[in-house]
């Protein structure tokens, strides 16, 4: 059985995975634990980026709305939470640095413009019925703060290698219970909805193409595909969370959401065994769907 084959790569690779592979159009599918709960962490940034597309569409949006992002308003990560001095961008740059590099502070920025409240009805008009979004980037690192009892990210970083390995498994961000959370299912309908252009207008759904296809990530679903399989996707990353969603496009045409999900035991952000096997089980659910 299939299911069985990848969840021995996950065991190989020293993880516990939850997957679900779907043709973007017709019928099959593979799924381990497709329907259990999963933290989804930046994986969420398709969804605001999908309705930012949606509002700049209809009007409600100008693209080339200047933003300046100054020293308050960085968050850790990519992207310009790294700059020394303030960056004055507009939101289609904001989507594109949250997207291509997962940039917390550009994703933060937009959500404020776009509004969550507008994010969360988007989920729900799509039917993602079990995908929750408690907050964007700034709400989930202050929850985090506070549960580790830090005043800002300093003091974060002086705590945190102190703290016991079974006390950081316990933090909310890491449950999907407490925090911003779906099933591998859904983010695929997601996906499908995306790609099928009935997401929203099809020029807000090509926008959302585009930018996961510019992603500089290719270590995780890309490396387990072969050469002529484009990838478009977005990664999504905790301390032993593990994560990636997106859509392989075959030379045939033929196209291919997946939704991986990994935990792990340790708490490194940065796990190669782990990234090859999300990529791995990917290629192996697709190969399936292809009767390969």
């Amino acid at each position: 059985m299939i299911e069985g084959q990848i969840r021995e790569v996950f065991a190989g690779a020293g993880c516990a995975g939850q997957l679900h592979a779907v043709p973007v159009t017709g019928e099959g599918e593979v799924g381990v634990g497709a329907d259990e709960p999963v933290v989804i962490a930046s994986i969420f940034k398709v969804l605001l980026v999908l309705e930012f597309a949606r509002q700049v569409v209809a009007g409600q949006l100008d693209p080339r709305e200047r933003v300046l992002v100054r020293a308050p308003d960085r968050l850790g990560g990519w992207g310009t939470a790294g700059c020394l001095d303030d960056v004055e961008l507009s939101l289609r740059d904001l989507a594109h640095f949250a997207m291509s590099v997962s940039d917390n502070t550009a994703a933060d920025l937009l959500l404020s413009r776009v509004g969550l409240d507008t994010v969360r009805l988007l989920a729900k008009e799509l039917g993602l019925e079990r995908t929750r979004i408690v907050g964007g980037p700034r709400d989930l690192l202050e929850a985090l703060l506070g549960e580790v009892g830090a005043r800002d990210e300093r003091e974060f970083a002086e705590r945190w290698p102190r703290l016991p390995d079974e006390r950081k498994r316990r933090l909310a961000v890491l449950d999907p219970r407490h925090t911003t959370a779906s099933t591998p299912r859904e983010i695929t309908r997601l996906l499908r909805l995306i790609w099928s252009d009935t997401a929203g207008a099809p020029e807000a759904c090509a926008f959302v193409r585009d930018l996961m296809g510019r992603q500089v990530f290719r270590h995780r679903l890309a490396s387990g595909f072969p050469a002529g399989v484009t990838v478009a996707a977005k990664t999504g990353t905790l301390p032993g969370l593990h994560m990636e969603a997106g859509v392989a496009r075959y030379p045939d045409g033929r196209c291919y959401a997946v939704a991986v999900f990994a935990r792990t035991r340790d708490l490194t952000a940065s796990l190669a065994t782990v990234d090859a096997a999300i990529g791995r089980t990917a290629a192996l659910a697709v190969g399936r769907l292809r009767g390969e």
